[in-house]
């Protein structure tokens, strides 16, 4: 059976993202504070916010980026990641954010896929764009660092006008992140303005109670399509202030919702953990405090009401993946204390989904009596995303003739129209909210002289939620240990995806077509 949402369908304009967000902008709403730099506490307003961002598209196309084209976006939290993207937008390009921990090596390889004209970095990343830009074959000028000189002052001061921009928000691509595979590197999500512009509307003030008078945590990276979203995207278009964090720190994180009178919160389960359980939390004022959201990695009902508790906050849930834009379910707010927090809520408006079993393929259904019986989520709506770049297979594969995005994940609903998300058909690893493909790690540990084998599986970690650990056969004779294996590993991956434990076995386990078998590693 098809499942829907217990919202009635929101109409989605035929708008691009920067005339859906700043086209009915006020008098009143341009002296709104838009955006606060946590770490200096300087403000932008909405009206300068949408002046940097009309200079900054009139800048880009004085530098022949034309409709169409692809600009890098490689920074943390920062106010100036507002100007560019939505900047990039404006002129009718695409913006390919870049994950501000990759190496030179693995940004070089996504600008290379993504066709990338033109890079923006910032002063301590411009070290990797520029060698990352360099082995991509970009000229040296190509790539602008927005605290330097010439920087992004620099470039609005030119005051180019915004170039006159037609485009169908239904066809035109508005971003490009990239989502890790289990088979291989990582893949281009081509994201349509109305697929931006859809999630939004979807994800309705009775889903986010995201409010004008509240004052927004950012420090769910930008570049990652739940930040980019639900931060850069929903609590701009409801005239909220987002407080910018460039990277995590707990003590940090705590100073600014208390100088900052944070109200709302977007997390990841692993600040869960430590909201619930640090003592550091008790020393800051948190009073200001009002409601938090989590995705990006399962979170557990017993985790999310402690934190609840010990805040006294509300808790909810979403779900969500890069092709869908990426939110397809959330707890309504009105129902934060009745929904259980440990479900990922109820399908959004306009969205569709079947649970389809992975034995017999045949759809399962909604039991009143209590869970259904699990299977592989399917989804459609307007936030699926236009496909893969560049990979029509791995878009057939994944997005069928009818339009249902096959999720690869493993879920049931429940008697009160919620989804649950029990496991993964797919492979990723979710090392605090980020995506590894144990197959990059497994072809990297086989470039080493003294492995002969290698599989990387999901290790179940309390404050991580997981981790990846390898398995590896050593080259008979090698004197090779766990401490030597990580390091090798760490040189050549950005952070997040660094082997953080070790097995050592005398021969991986395999089908017999030769798949490695991971259950098998993982029951040890």
């Amino acid at each position: 059976m098809t499942f829907r949402s217990p919202f009635p369908d929101e109409t989605i304009p035929d708008q691009s993202v920067f005339d859906f967000l700043f086209g009915d902008l006020s008098d009143a709403d341009a002296r709104r504070v838009a955006l606060v730099d946590g770490p200096s506490g300087a403000e932008t307003t909405y009206g300068a916010l949408k002046r940097q961002i009309e200079l900054l598209a009139g800048a880009l196309a004085a530098r022949g980026i034309a409709p169409g084209e692809v600009v890098a976006l490689h920074a943390p939290n920062v106010p100036a990641f507002a100007t560019v993207f939505h900047g990039i937008l404006r002129a009718g390009a695409a913006a390919t954010t870049v994950n501000a921990l990759y190496t030179a090596q693995e940004m070089q390889r996504q600008l290379e896929a993504s066709h990338a004209k033109l890079v923006f970095t910032v002063g301590p990343l411009a070290e990797t764009a520029t060698a990352a830009a360099a082995g991509a074959g970009l000229r040296p000028e190509s790539v602008i660092v927005l605290d330097g000189s010439p920087g992004l002052a620099d470039l609005l001061r030119e005051g180019h006008a915004a170039p006159d921009v037609t485009i169908d928000p239904a066809t035109r691509v508005a971003a490009i992140p990239y989502s890790s595979g289990t088979t291989g590197f990582p893949k281009g999500v081509q994201l349509s303005h109305r697929n931006l512009v859809a999630n939004v509307v979807q994800c309705t003030p009775e889903l986010l109670d995201i409010r004008p008078d509240d004052r927004v945590l950012a420090f769910l990276p930008f570049f990652h399509i739940y930040g980019m979203t639900v931060l850069l995207n929903i609590a701009l278009k409801r005239r909220a202030a987002l407080v910018t964090m460039p990277r995590f720190d707990l003590q940090q994180f705590l100073q600014l919702i208390q100088d900052q009178k944070i109200t709302f919160v977007f997390i990841a389960p692993p600040v869960a953990v430590a909201l619930a359980k640090h003592p550091i939390v008790d020393q800051f004022d948190l009073s200001s405090l009002r409601g938090m959201m989590s995705g990006a990695a399962p979170f557990d009902e017993a985790l999310g009401n402690a934190v609840a508790t010990r805040l006294g906050i509300t808790m909810q849930q979403g779900y969500g993946m890069s092709e869908l834009s990426p939110v397809s379910h959330v707890i309504p707010a009105g129902q934060v204390g009745t929904m259980s927090v440990g479900s990922v809520g109820v399908l959004i408006p306009n969205q569709e989904g079947r649970i389809i079993d992975v034995d017999s393929g045949e759809e399962i259904e909604a039991s009143p009596d209590g869970p259904s019986r699990s299977g592989e989520l399917w989804l459609r709506g307007p936030n699926v995303m236009l496909g893969y770049l560049d990979d029509p297979e791995s878009t057939a594969r994944t997005v069928d003739a009818d339009g249902y995005l096959h999720t690869g994940d493993i879920a049931l609903i429940n008697p009160d129209g919620s989804f649950q998300i029990v496991d993964r058909l797919k492979e990723l690893i979710k090392y605090k909210g980020y995506q590894v493909p144990p197959a990059e790690l497994e072809a990297l540990l086989l470039t080493h002289p003294d492995i002969d084998d290698a599989a990387v599986v999901a290790a179940a970690d309390e404050e991580s939620g997981e981790i990846p650990k390898a398995f590896v056969v050593r080259r008979e004779g090698a004197e090779l240990d766990e401490d030597r294996v990580m390091a090798f590993v760490a040189e050549h991956v950005a952070p997040h995806k660094k082997v953080r434990a070790v097995a050592f076995i005398d021969a991986v386990p395999k089908s017999s077509s030769g798949k490695i078998l991971r259950k098998d590693l993982k029951g040890r």
